[in-house]
């Protein structure tokens, strides 16, 4: 697994700033000249974006243009709850653990040709195939066989029930007409991707732009808004000033450059809460970790998280102490690792370490510290770890930050994760802490985490549930895989014209979920 890790990290993110430029024509403005006399002029809407290697919903799980471009069997509503998708209606057989899905009348993909229970198939099968190294592959694991039915149905038995199951069924679809035999990690199809949503790719100018016509034939519905284009920018401070300038017309912003949007006219600011958190990952692939990992609570006592939630977010956030705080099944009796300098020195100096000449303890001769590894291009992840390390120092340990061109994620000493799901607590706790699963990231392992992560997902019974995901949060807390910092705020700024934003729905990882409803978005002109 850890040899694979820098790829499959760096193709499941597949995201890299770099420097912007846009066409002409791709202003919010519509060019009334275009629109036939007595007839509403075509809309655009113009999203900052970060740039893309890969537009492939079944590895890259945190994009946000997929919501425009692809469905899943299933989807979610406003309030993060299982609706029907490209599946108008299923069913469970609890005896066999099989569910199945009927699929809805006319679907299509943009290309014009059927969308049908094959190629359900066929993306699901290749998200399972280990070749394909996805992230993802976790959350089907106990799927034992597929069986297409007939063109509108398809079923899935499990080894074992798995509650979250149509969560995971949320999962974009791929076309099987245009992917069978491809590289499903270099197709590409990823540069000129063809869905069923809302959306369909009009034109990609690398490192520029992403522009999406409306999709006429969307199972929900015409969208109302004309084209989206994905503006690509370099950073939060270029994505503001290109708001201001009204290059734009939606953004998400850092807490510092949204705030000079707040109260002021043309703009709405919209201050959203996300499950999505923040923490310092220690991957005990390095062999740091397997001298000195009965410090990780020290360095978990030495941060002080709610200082840097003020200082970095502005107050836009919460003290982070595990993953499913934004859950039904959190357990808020876990500890919190409260930020405790004086315990912190202690658990070092019980450990043997003693204080050196340069101000930060020793042990055996070697000066404790440790190096974060932050990806460069979000503002907020690298104050976030330099506060940290700040602190961190303070209570003797030297911790630096580095900003590498590229993460090496099985090599580095620890890193500035991000991880969180506003959804079933299943999803970003399996796959992420689970021991050799696809998106456990640092080589965490513990016996109790595993089989507690296994008996939550096979009860549909809540009482079951509460009691495994809170044994499963005291095992994580026991034996910390992240200092857990902080749950971020989305920062969205829009113009006021742009209407339709569900402002109450709790976002996902880097803040994803904004463009649910997007089909019934419009600009007011």
């Amino acid at each position: 697994m850890k040899k694979i890790l820098p790829l499959l990290l760096a193709l499941s993110i597949a995201l890299s700033l770099s420097a912007c430029g846009m066409p002409s024509d791709a202003s919010s403005q519509p060019d009334d000249s275009r629109a036939p006399a007595g007839t509403a002029a075509p809309t655009t809407l113009v999203y900052g974006s970060a740039d893309y290697t890969r537009i492939n919903p079944a590895l890259d799980e945190h994009c946000e243009i997929n919501l425009l471009l692809f469905n899943g069997l299933t989807a979610h509503d406003g309030e993060n709850q299982i609706i029907p998708g490209l599946a108008e209606t299923w069913e469970y057989d609890a005896d066999t653990a099989t569910y199945t899905f009927h699929i809805r009348d006319g679907i299509k993909w943009h290309d014009g040709q059927p969308f049908t229970a094959d190629d359900v198939r066929f993306t699901i099968e290749a998200i399972m195939d280990p070749e394909n190294g996805a992230e993802n592959a976790p959350n089907y694991e106990d799927v034992e066989e597929i069986t297409v039915i007939d063109e509108k149905t398809v079923s899935f038995r499990l080894s074992a029930p798995n509650v979250a199951f149509l969560e995971y069924m949320t999962m974009p679809i791929l076309p099987e007409h245009l992917l069978k035999g491809e590289n499903m990690q270099e197709s590409s199809f990823f540069r000129a991707p063809v869905g069923t949503g809302p959306y369909k790719l009009e034109s990609w100018d690398v490192g520029q732009s992403i522009v999406m016509e409306k999709n006429e034939d969307y199972y929900l519905g015409c969208p109302r808004i004309d084209r989206v284009i994905f503006k690509i920018v370099a950073d939060d401070n270029a994505q503001a000033l290109q708001m201001e300038s009204g290059e734009m017309d939606l953004v998400l912003l850092d807490p510092r450059n949204a705030q000079t949007f707040a109260n002021r006219d043309g703009f709405t600011c919209y201050d959203m809460t996300t499950a999505d958190y923040r923490g310092v990952l220690f991957n005990f692939w390095n062999d740091y970790w397997t001298a000195n990992k009965d410090i990780i609570p020290a360095v978990c006592y030495a941060i002080d998280r709610q200082a840097i939630i003020d200082s970095v977010l502005l107050g836009q956030g919460m003290p982070a102490y595990g993953p499913l705080q934004r859950n039904i099944y959190n357990n808020a009796d876990v500890e919190h690792y409260d930020y405790d300098p004086a315990k912190a020195k202690e658990i070092l100096e019980a450990a043997g370490c003693t204080m050196g000449p340069n101000g930060f303890y020793e042990r055996d001769g070697e000066e404790i510290g440790f190096t974060i590894s932050v990806m460069p291009g979000e503002q907020d992840r690298i104050d976030i770890a330099q506060a940290a390390a700040q602190q961190i120092r303070e209570a003797g340990i030297h911790c630096t930050v580095e900003l590498p061109a590229q993460i090496d994620w099985g090599g580095q000493m620890a890193g500035l994760i991000g991880w969180g799901s506003p959804f079933d607590a299943d999803d970003h706790t399996y796959k992420v802490f689970g021991t050799d699963k696809g998106a456990n990231y640092n080589g965490y392992s513990n016996a109790k985490v595993d089989e507690y992560l296994t008996l939550a997902r096979q009860s549909d019974d809540p009482a079951v549930r509460q009691e495994y995901y809170g044994l499963f949060q005291e095992a994580l807390a026991s034996d910390p895989p992240y200092a857990f910092i902080c749950y971020i705020d989305a920062n969205y700024v829009a113009k006021s014209t742009v209407q339709g934003i569900a402002a109450d729905t709790v976002m996902g990882h880097h803040g994803v979920g904004i463009f649910w409803n997007v089909h019934e978005w419009s600009i007011a002109q």
